[in-house]
């Protein structure tokens, strides 16, 4: 987290707003990037910069937009008919069947206008779930307006935090950290679960 945390920090204070629409498009893409310390620390900068708080929220909401656009594009291509192929391949091995890939995708329509707002809060989740979006034909216009106001909540409030705690905005990455590590293990868990009841209807 050390290394992330100096190597954000110089990118922000390098390339200002560019830096951060860059990091938090990228930090969709690849989870792993916090965007914890890109929005704290960049809200600490709007009290030490030229750097503006609505800047700040501004391009790092467009940043976001970008990348979850590029994991919708992404999930388009990845539609059922291929992973109906996949299925047809893999499917003896991976234990699933193509009515598994209908219900999941029956399941995200029903429901995935939820998931994708819902989903901006929650660590790794609030980058992939785009995916899944892009697979099912969710309608691109309602995606773009979920993702965007999901993902504005998200990103005031981390920067807001970041003004307020000033140069105290490394413990707030910690307890986000925490949060994250929280989310991370009941995934698992929720994972492992999902596997065993799902094996366990099989065999049933």
């Amino acid at each position: 987290m050390e290394n992330w945390i100096i190597e954000i920090i110089e990118i922000i204070e390098k390339f200002g707003y560019m830096g951060i629409l860059l990091l938090i498009a990228l930090e969709n893409i690849f989870p792993p990037i916090p965007s914890e310390v890109i929005l704290t620390f960049g809200g600490f900068m709007t009290t030490t910069t030229n750097l503006s708080f609505i800047g700040v929220i501004t391009f790092s909401t467009i940043g976001s937009v970008i990348g979850a656009i590029i994991l919708y594009s992404i999930g388009l291509l990845i539609d059922v008919n291929r992973m109906e192929k996949i299925v047809d391949k893999w499917g003896h091995i991976l234990r699933l069947t193509k009515k598994d890939i209908y219900n999941a995708n029956a399941w995200f329509s029903k429901y995935g206008v939820w998931a994708v707002f819902f989903c901006r809060f929650i660590p790794l989740i609030r980058s992939l779930i785009s995916i899944p979006a892009g697979m099912s034909r969710m309608n691109f216009g309602l995606f773009l307006l979920l993702t965007t106001l999901g993902t504005l909540i998200w990103n005031v409030t981390l920067i807001k935090i970041g003004t307020v705690v000033g140069e105290s905005w490394e413990s707030i990455v910690g307890y986000m950290d925490i949060y994250s590590n929280v989310v991370y293990a009941a995934l698992v868990l929720l994972f492992i679960l999902f596997v065993v009841v799902f094996i366990k209807k099989k065999r049933d």
